[in-house]
């Protein structure tokens, strides 16, 4: 779910620089609007941009599986205490608004990932940062769009290898080991093979990059951008 998915919806043919300004807008709105009410007014906006981006949520969830339950957990600290009456609700609101609205931010970020190819993310960052910084971070986040489904492959192969050698019976303590040195060194070893192909094909500060073009299509996308950036400053 964290990776490029070819399709034709309407978000596919928006220019990628309209998508990041959504985004970028989308975020801005939701750390401003804190309240439930805002957050409903924002989810109605964040399912809309899944449905048109053919974005499925369960699956998009289930890719932030490893995170999700940090989001959980911090309103539960949070609310929980020493002695009686062991949890206040009305401490754990604030984190769990939090929590939910990064969960917001991952579904928005998921269908940009999924309706955008890297070489696309990678000119518009370029576009918006000129110079050799934005090289760098253009470059870098090709890079980990790139390499971070890899990563996750790398773990799910290794939990598979795990469980069909019964790791499964062993200690809590030591499968979070195996998983980790297993993991760690995999990703080690990716990255020397990374470098090696960046050398072997002769990476360049100046690549040729996909033109970017904005159509009508972007002008209704704008706009929401500029219209959540309003909502989030009044």
């Amino acid at each position: 779910m964290i990776t490029y998915a070819a399709g034709d919806t309407l978000v596919h043919r928006l220019d990628p620089r309209s998508k990041l300004f959504v985004q970028a807008a989308v975020a801005v709105a939701a750390f401003a609007h804190t309240t439930p009410r805002g957050l409903v007014a924002l989810t109605a906006f964040v399912l809309c941009v899944c449905w048109l981006a053919a974005t499925p949520l369960l699956a998009s969830l289930r890719s932030y599986r490893a995170f999700l339950p940090f989001l959980v957990a911090a309103p539960l600290v949070e609310g929980a205490t020493l002695g009686a009456p062991w949890f206040v609700p009305a401490d754990a609101v604030t984190p769990a608004l939090a929590s939910y609205r990064v969960l917001l931010l991952l579904l928005v970020s998921t269908a940009y990932i999924r309706t955008t190819r890297v070489r696309e993310s990678r000119a518009a960052i370029q576009w918006l940062l000129p110079g050799r910084a934005g090289v760098v971070l253009g470059a870098g986040v090709g890079f980990v769009l790139r390499f971070l489904p890899l990563l996750r492959d790398d773990l799910a192969s290794i939990r598979s290898a795990m469980d069909a050698r019964l790791g499964s019976e062993r200690s809590l303590r030591e499968r979070i080991r195996l998983i980790g040195v297993t993991g760690l060194r995999r990703v080690f070893a990716r990255a020397d093979r990374f470098a090696l192909a960046l050398q072997a094909r002769c990476f360049a500060w100046n690549p040729t990059l996909p033109p970017l073009s904005a159509t009508w299509r972007d002008a209704p996308a704008a706009l929401v951008g500029v219209g959540l950036v309003v909502w989030a400053v009044l």
